[in-house]
């Protein structure tokens, strides 16, 4: 959530910010109520303090004997001023919080506007894989490797799933363990979640209420929004909530974690041609890393993230690109993010594996997330940042396609190797 002061006090900046996002806003009848809710705060407080000193003096004056009926009335007709005062204010506030809620972040100053069409290659590495062979699309590897079964996968679940078999499986498991390996040994903690969430915990990430219709709800008939819970779409969803309405110490900060769960995705929309197989689908396995920084510390925090997704790709000889994206590009609670894309040769094209992004104080501003200084100062909202750490959905179709060889053999990654018994290849069955 934005900051209200900032709002107050430079609307025509904030509004010019989120117009690099393609969000126009015009705050002009939301400062005005805003006006009107203070004043009628200050006017209420007024009479409730008037209607406080009356009642106080009441008991003296029935002990001298005074008539107090008048007094009554009066405040009978006080008691029902603040009463209707208190209900604009609540639908003031409310409405309020339902337009804040429902604004995206400010863009880093850094971040140029537009979409996709202004995202910056900042980075390229790897060697691009050229084949003295007709290489293969990733589905016809994978089935003819029997690694992946995608019509069982759709008998039992429809489409946009699948199911790992025999080196498929181990594969899968193997990206995973080197994954967590290489997050343990940096130092962060590993945290196993949920996978079915709180309403609270989508409001906190920013997907709520704008973007609740795009994950599947657990439905509740009886609850107002027809659901109280609902399948988390990424773990940076239950791991920005692990803070939510706590003050921690600036020493603690910065607070590293990373988390290994399926994610469950609606996808909305038509599946494109060059899309099939695991480019897209409705479950998939990710770990993702996530921070709790002081705001002075949080750019320096998203660079290692960055840093981090990249050298595990780069651990795996695979060919890829780092992106900063513009604007409009970054999702709705983001600041600044960069994409580490992948290379999957059978669609001659990129695909992102890891966003890193930097979400400020946005989250921790939904979430009530603070921390106390050293000094004993207020205390003020942490940054919170994240980056997948990788998902394996587009890592997999990457490696086979990267790796594949004439004989229609795939070569194992030697990072992989100790969780794949030891092999150098996945090899056709005879």
């Amino acid at each position: 959530m934005l900051d209200i002061n900032q709002i107050r006090n430079h609307p025509d900046e904030v509004a010019e910010k989120l117009a690099k996002k393609g969000c126009i806003v015009d705050f002009s009848g939301f400062l005005n109520a805003d006006r009107e809710r203070r004043e009628i705060i200050g006017t209420v407080e007024a009479l409730k303090a008037k209607r406080n000193k009356v009642s106080a003096s009441i008991p003296q004056m029935k002990k001298e004997g005074s008539d107090v009926s008048a007094v009554f009335a009066d405040m009978k007709e006080l008691a029902e001023e603040v009463r209707v005062l208190d209900e604009k204010l609540g639908d003031l506030e409310r409405t309020q919080n339902e337009f804040l809620s429902g604004l995206p972040n400010l863009p880093a100053d850094d971040v140029v506007a537009g979409g996709k069409e202004n995202n910056a290659v900042i980075t390229v590495s790897g060697n691009k894989p050229t084949f003295s062979f007709t290489p293969k699309h990733h589905v016809d590897l994978v089935e003819s490797l029997g690694m992946i079964d995608y019509s069982r996968g759709a008998k039992l679940s429809g489409n946009g799933f699948w199911m790992y078999r025999k080196d498929g499986a181990l594969l899968e498991w193997a990206l995973l363990s080197y994954f967590i390996e290489t997050h343990l040994r940096d130092g962060y903690e590993f945290i196993l979640p949920p996978h079915m969430l709180g309403a609270a915990c989508g409001y906190t990430a920013g997907q709520f209420p704008k973007f609740k219709d795009e994950v599947y709800q657990i439905l509740d008939r009886e609850a107002p929004e027809g659901f109280t819970h609902f399948m988390l779409p990424t773990a940076e969803t239950a791991l920005v909530n692990f803070h939510r309405d706590e003050i921690l110490d600036e020493d603690d900060l910065p607070l590293k974690y990373f988390a290994y769960t399926p994610c469950y995705r609606k996808e909305a929309g038509s599946y494109r041609a060059e899309e099939r197989g695991m480019i897209r689908g409705h479950q998939f396995n990710k770990i993702e890393m996530f921070q709790y920084t002081r705001p002075e510390d949080s750019e320096n925090a998203l660079q290692e993230l960055v840093g981090k997704a990249a050298a595990l790709v780069a651990g795996l000889g695979l060919h890829y690109r780092v992106s900063k994206l513009a604007a409009a590009d970054c999702s709705a609670s983001m600041m600044k993010t960069y994409d580490i894309e992948i290379w999957i040769p059978s669609m001659n094209d990129y695909k992102e594996v890891s966003s890193a992004s930097n979400a400020g104080d946005y989250q921790a501003r939904r979430g009530n997330m603070k921390f106390r200084r050293k000094d004993g100062r207020a205390t003020e909202f942490v940054h919170t940042l994240n980056a997948s750490g990788l998902a394996t959905s587009r890592i997999f179709p990457a490696i086979v396609e990267q790796y594949q060889q004439a004989d229609g053999s795939v070569m194992i990654p030697e990072v992989l190797r100790k969780w794949m018994g030891g092999r150098d290849r996945i090899e056709p069955k005879s």
